[in-house]
């Protein structure tokens, strides 16, 4: 789907851009968070639970900035693979109003496969750039305490796998999750 030289350049300036604006923050909130996650391959079905931390600020009116890490894990192939998936993310929302944010950005994918000891294929690990859509909507429930919930889309380019009966694995998956952000 997409090229990844094309990939790291455009996530690496995104990357750059975003931190350049991470100085301007204002009005933080940490946001743990825990979730469900599924891959858009045909090879796997599984809803699998996950955690997150993100840190989000107000860089201008009606637009947050967020940094984020995750952990995600999936089984395929009957358990002959298992793809365990740390993202580093950054994300730009738009916020029409203070509870309702959309928005995209990108992310490093630091990723392992891990093949069973039977198959005799050893694991390896690679690291990507995607890129992701979603949003959410924060319910106040204290003065500096919300309930956050989000969701979002990620888009990678297909990993080759040594399987013979999976010669490539499209990592693409969706997320949704139920958090606390806690404004400071």
């Amino acid at each position: 789907m997409f090229s990844t030289k094309r990939n790291t350049l455009i996530g690496g300036l995104i990357l750059a851009g975003f931190l350049a604006a991470v100085p301007a923050v204002r009005a933080g909130e940490i946001v743990p968070a825990l979730g469900i996650t599924n891959s858009t391959s045909d090879q796997s079905d599984e809803i699998k639970l996950f955690g997150s931390l993100a840190a989000r600020g107000n860089i201008a009116q009606a637009l947050k900035a967020e940094v984020g890490v995750m952990y995600r894990n999936e089984s395929y192939m009957n358990g002959n693979l298992n793809v365990r998936m740390w993202p580093i993310t950054a994300s730009l929302y738009v916020t029409p109003t203070p509870q309702l944010y959309l928005g995209g950005g990108v992310g490093w994918y630091n990723t392992t496969l891990d093949y069973d000891d039977d198959t005799g294929i050893d694991s390896s690990t690679h690291q990507d750039f995607g890129f992701h859509v979603g949003g959410g909507v924060q319910v106040p429930v204290a003065e500096k305490v919300s309930v956050d919930l989000g969701g979002r889309y990620t888009f990678m380019d297909d990993v080759e796998t040594e399987l013979n009966d999976l010669d490539n694995l499209n990592p693409d998956f969706w997320t949704t999750q139920l958090g606390l952000a806690f404004k400071f």
